[in-house]
């Protein structure tokens, strides 16, 4: 027989080392707890990061990591600084959306982005819109929100005539004339533009070493100055050029309030005259019915300059109108601020008093150069 006192000590149990302690359903509450806010902290993170464009630490995003996304919180943030309102707010959202811009600032900074962006969303626009009074509204908009950020824009021009791209247009100032002319080149010892013609078409005559002034607008309406010498004339393929000495003292004209375009563009234009009716309503404006004929120089949304063989006094009102290439009408009410006299012509520099919406919107378009001239 088997004495139980013989039975091997492991088979009693309750006589083995414990090795399993029972936990604390508290503290498993809380590791859980714990487990779960830093998953949360950690997809809100990456979310954040991918919304809006946060690179990672230690630089810049890699060139292989892939394009960077729209940031709607940097572009607010700017259109917020730059003073935009809500609905323009909203309006460059569209035209960056419209043409995949991925980096805002970029584009605001650099007045060619901007205007190839502008001018792409103007034709989607125009293409888009099921009324034209639907187009005239957001072209309107689209224009406010441009010249709004050209007024804010600080780009520069020339430290020196040697950096003035060829063909620029510019004004050449003659004792009290002034002449339209264009730059032909800047390389070399010599500043080499247009010979001026006067008022017959004959090249003018100007005596070596004589004193001019050359007057220029930037593509961002920056105007510039300088003053120069006459060193002499030649003849090139495109007709007799005028050369003037270099300068490295170009000094900035005034703000313009709104980009400048140089063109020439024939025009008709009326003497506008302001009428008692002799009713409570007051003073009424009459239009001439005499049609008269001129030529625009440069236009803005504010105002132009028109060369015109009829004698115009400072102060006289007009109504001013002109056919675009595409049919549409443009008219404008102006008051001439001041004349000059070139020979025969008289070249006047008119303010603009009212324009329509569609003929401001045609305007804008020839300005930025979003339509030819």
């Amino acid at each position: 027989m088997f004495s139980i006192n013989r039975l091997p000590i492991h088979f009693y149990p309750l006589q083995l080392p414990t090795f399993y302690k029972e936990t604390n359903p508290e503290d498993a509450v809380i590791f859980i707890i714990g487990v779960v806010v830093i998953v949360v902290i950690l997809v809100t993170v990456n979310v954040v990061k991918n919304r809006y464009n946060i690179p990672a630490l230690g630089g810049a995003r890699s060139s292989g990591s892939g394009p960077r996304r729209f940031s709607g919180f940097a572009l607010h943030r700017l259109a917020d600084n730059i003073g935009l309102d809500r609905d323009q707010s909203k309006m460059l959202e569209f035209v960056f959306k419209t043409d995949s811009v991925a980096d805002p600032e970029r584009s605001i900074n650099s007045p060619t982005l901007l205007d190839r962006h502008f001018k792409h969303a103007y034709h989607v626009i125009e293409r888009s819109a099921n009324t034209d009074d639907e187009a005239q509204e957001r072209l309107s908009l689209l224009f406010s929100t441009r010249n709004l950020l050209e007024a804010n824009s600080s780009g520069g021009g020339a430290a020196s005539t040697r950096q003035l791209p060829e063909n620029t247009a510019a004004v050449l100032g003659v004792g009290k004339d002034n002449y339209p002319v264009r730059v032909i080149s800047t390389k070399g010892e010599n500043l080499v533009i247009e010979n001026p013609h006067n008022a017959l078409g004959t090249p003018l005559r100007l005596p070596r070493g004589g004193k001019v002034i050359l007057s220029f607008f930037t593509k961002s309406s920056k105007g510039f100055s300088f003053e120069s010498r006459i060193l002499g004339t030649a003849d090139s393929a495109d007709g007799p050029v005028l050369q003037l000495v270099h300068s490295n003292l170009v000094r900035r004209l005034s703000q313009r309030k709104f980009r400048r375009r140089q063109l020439v563009l024939p025009t008709n234009f009326y003497f506008v005259y302001v009428e008692d009716t002799g009713h409570k309503k007051g003073k009424k404006m009459v239009v001439d019915k005499r049609r008269l004929n001129g030529n625009i120089l440069d236009i803005s949304v504010g105002g132009c300059s028109m060369k015109t063989n009829v004698p115009v006094p400072s102060g006289t009102r007009l109504k001013i109108e002109f056919i675009h290439e595409n049919g549409v009408n443009v008219a404008a009410l102006g008051q001439v601020l001041r004349t000059n006299r070139t020979g025969i012509s008289t070249i006047m520099h008119v303010k603009f008093l009212r324009i329509p919406r569609k003929s401001l919107n045609v305007i804008n378009a020839l300005v930025y150069e979003y339509v030819d001239g």
